[in-house]
């Protein structure tokens, strides 16, 4: 049985704390992926530069000694001699977008009605929002990894059939007041100052899966950030076809910087073709000029998403480039656009479905029409209902309920997928009816041509 996991640090509290609130860089360029532990010839062989000798690397040594201080999965030597896809081959391409409210999957949670399609896909891009609570324990401290090793097992079993890791299905429910508590306690610890300073220096009756003979599919790189979490995956048979992965963090949250929003983008390049997917979680609100936020957070995450040349030779320049320079680019997440102009007319719609009439005060086309965000990119037609907010575990919408525990809120389309650039058609554009959370899972599936014409 596959253990999905789980990378825990055991860096102190303070100097966590300190990393986010001083925007220090500490490994928000690694990643996780099957490449650590089956390719690149079963661990055996790292270039040392890329004209250098390669080492014999023995089998106890870490990921992070294969991985070396790169953000880049490269098999130097091997890449170029990988034979290229067929140039007639048109690739499908599944992306969804959930924001799954803070809440932990257990194993019996059945995601199919969010993966299944007619056909299976050939790539997988599934990004999650909110796979944590942002409370201050979570966006402060250190990375809480067990939930994101759940959703990878149930995403694994789903496209597999690989048995459900129940283990890490057991909901330890002291597990986020103990991280809370010791994120405080740690606060007053007589040495934290001191510790800023150094800084510097320093299965049974699961469901089945959705191809169970076809495809097997292996994950190419996932990377989470708070509670943004983004996983590619793609078929076995074209994994070696996928080189250059890496990956680049922004929080755009609590002072413009920390992680309780943002994005994580994912880059690789396929058939000399350059891929990037942007998970994002954007500002939150329903007040006026809120949208206003949200454009200003594409603004950062465009200009501040950078992937680096891997650099190891000192005849190579150290460059870097941005998610405009890629040629096929797909931004999903929780984008957190509302209804504008909400008055007596927009409950009637919504009592009557008018989806259409509805969508004509959704902020984000507004704002994209008026040039003031996403201009050049594609979203498809919209013919599904509001994706936020419901009451958990039903189809009522939050704007109908009179429970004081509630947060009342205009539904709105909030969960969203766009994209820029040639040899991208979107086949589908849907949602999901799960309700394991307020929202509503979305996807997408894109035939893409990889071909120079």
């Amino acid at each position: 049985m596959r253990q999905e996991g789980i990378f825990l640090k055991s860096n102190s509290w303070p100097k966590t704390v300190a990393k986010k609130w001083l925007n220090l860089k500490g490994g928000s360029d690694e990643f996780h992926s099957d490449y650590d532990t089956k390719a690149f010839l079963q661990r055996s062989l790292k270039s040392c530069s890329d004209d250098g000798p390669s080492a014999v690397v023995p089998e106890a040594l870490s990921e992070e000694w294969l991985m070396g201080t790169s953000n880049e999965i490269e098999r130097p030597g091997l890449d170029h001699l990988v034979p290229p896809v067929s140039p007639d081959l048109d690739l499908r391409m599944f992306v969804g977008t959930w924001n799954v409210g803070g809440k932990t999957p257990q194993g019996d949670l059945n995601i199919n009605d969010w993966l299944k399609t007619k056909t299976p896909a050939d790539i997988y891009v599934l990004g999650f929002q909110e796979i944590v609570p942002l409370n201050a324990g979570n966006v402060l401290g250190q990375e809480d990894y067990s939930p994101a090793a759940k959703w990878l097992s149930l995403i694994r079993h789903s496209l597999n059939g690989d048995s459900i890791d129940q283990s890490l299905m057991t909901t330890d429910h002291n597990h986020q007041q103990s991280r809370i508590s010791s994120f405080d306690s740690s606060l007053h610890h007589d040495d934290y100052f001191g510790d800023v300073l150094s800084l510097s220096s320093s299965e049974d009756d699961s469901p089945s899966p959705i191809s169970s003979t076809q495809h097997k599919y292996c994950l190419a790189a996932s990377k989470q950030m708070v509670g943004l979490f983004l996983c590619v995956w793609v078929r076995e048979d074209l994994y070696h076809h996928i080189t250059s992965l890496k990956v680049s963090c922004v929080g755009t949250g609590i002072m413009g910087y920390l992680g309780n929003k943002g994005s994580i983008s994912i880059s690789m390049t396929m058939q000399q073709k350059t891929f990037c997917f942007v998970c994002t979680h954007l500002a939150s609100g329903e007040k006026e000029g809120a949208e206003t936020r949200r454009n200003m957070d594409v603004v950062e995450i465009l200009k501040r998403t950078r992937f680096s040349h891997s650099g190891r030779s000192p005849r190579r320049p150290f460059t870097s480039y941005n998610i405009l320079d890629h040629d096929k680019i797909i931004w999903l997440g929780d984008l957190n656009y509302r209804l504008a102009s909400i008055c007596g007319d927009t409950f009637e719609q919504l009592e009557r479905n008018d989806w259409q009439a509805l969508l004509e005060k959704d902020q984000l086309r507004l704002e994209q029409n008026a040039g003031r965000v996403f201009q050049g990119w594609e979203e498809g037609e919209i013919y599904f209902g509001p994706t936020y907010k419901y009451i958990t575990n039903s189809d009522i919408y939050a704007y109908q309920t009179s429970s004081p525990k509630q947060k009342r809120r205009t539904p709105a389309w909030c969960d969203r997928i766009l994209w820029k650039g040639e040899g991208l058609k979107q086949e589908c554009y849907f949602r999901s009816e799960s309700r394991f959370s307020d929202h509503r899972p979305v996807y997408s599936v894109f035939t893409v041509t990889t071909s120079n014409q």
